[in-house]
């Protein structure tokens, strides 16, 4: 059994898998001024809630975008496994073809959806990410990495628009039954989850038109589900991406 976790910038998101079955997935909150023994004691509770011992963990892997926590965290996998705990990034066999500029800068939650994507998916793919930013990536015929587009989140965008202005609230992500809202918290809503969803269709029609080809889009992030639905073509939802790269790395680089 192997700990995979991937650490956002607003959830960790974690789960233990063994033999490429996820056992479980779970959430916790990014803290950046956490310690690695809250960080230890809390991963130590979670596998508790499931039953699961830190012993019966054979090795783990991670990734991160978010460095003052990335260190912190490696620190509290090792102290609760008492065994090494494999990160994403330079040095790690992905198996991926990276043509951007410089591959070094390539995002590793980026790279660890782009290995699942192409084993369970194929080639031709768009892959979507709705996090804290909304990332589109291209990947071509030949299963080469081209790059692809960032944009700020939906709760980004919603925070921005309530903190930022008098009259705007805060809302709760419903799908608004319109577009033409006729109040303001479901104008809100048509601007962000429709206008959300429109910007997803034009991009990807966008990539596909520069790429010459149609593509498969595969989105996954905690908000995949509330924007994914609304979007005019079709879009396959895989909410375990994440960790099924992570498995399929683990597996590619253990000794």
């Amino acid at each position: 059994m192997i700990l995979a976790i991937d650490i956002g910038n607003s959830n960790i998101v974690l789960g233990c898998l063994e033999d490429s079955q996820i056992l479980f997935e779970a959430r916790m909150a990014t803290d950046r001024i956490k310690t690695a023994d809250q960080y230890c004691a809390e991963l130590k509770t979670m596998l508790s809630l499931f039953h699961l011992e830190p012993t019966s963990i054979e090795g783990s892997i991670l990734s991160s975008v978010v460095p003052p926590v990335q260190q912190v965290f490696v620190r509290a996998v090792e102290r609760l496994t008492g065994k090494p705990c494999l990160t994403v990034g330079p040095g790690l066999k992905t198996g991926l073809n990276i043509k951007i500029d410089n591959p070094a800068q390539a995002g590793s939650d980026l790279i660890v959806g782009a290995v699942a994507a192409l084993e369970c998916y194929g080639t031709a793919l768009c892959l979507i990410d709705l996090g804290t930013a909304t990332t589109i990536a291209a990947i071509d015929r030949d299963g080469a990495f081209l790059g692809g587009s960032i944009a700020p989140g939906v709760m980004l965008s919603l925070n921005a628009l309530s903190s930022g202005t008098a009259q705007l609230p805060a809302i709760s992500l419903e799908a608004p039954r319109k577009a033409i809202g006729t109040n303001t918290v479901d104008s809100m809503r048509s601007g962000l989850l429709l206008g959300s969803a429109s910007m997803l269709d034009g991009m990807v029609a966008r990539m596909e038109e520069e790429l010459g080809y149609p593509t498969r889009v595969i989105a996954t992030g905690g908000l995949a589900k509330f924007i994914a639905p609304l979007c005019k073509r079709e879009i396959t939802v895989d909410d375990n991406l994440l960790l099924k790269g992570l498995d399929i790395l683990y597996r590619r680089n253990r000794k």
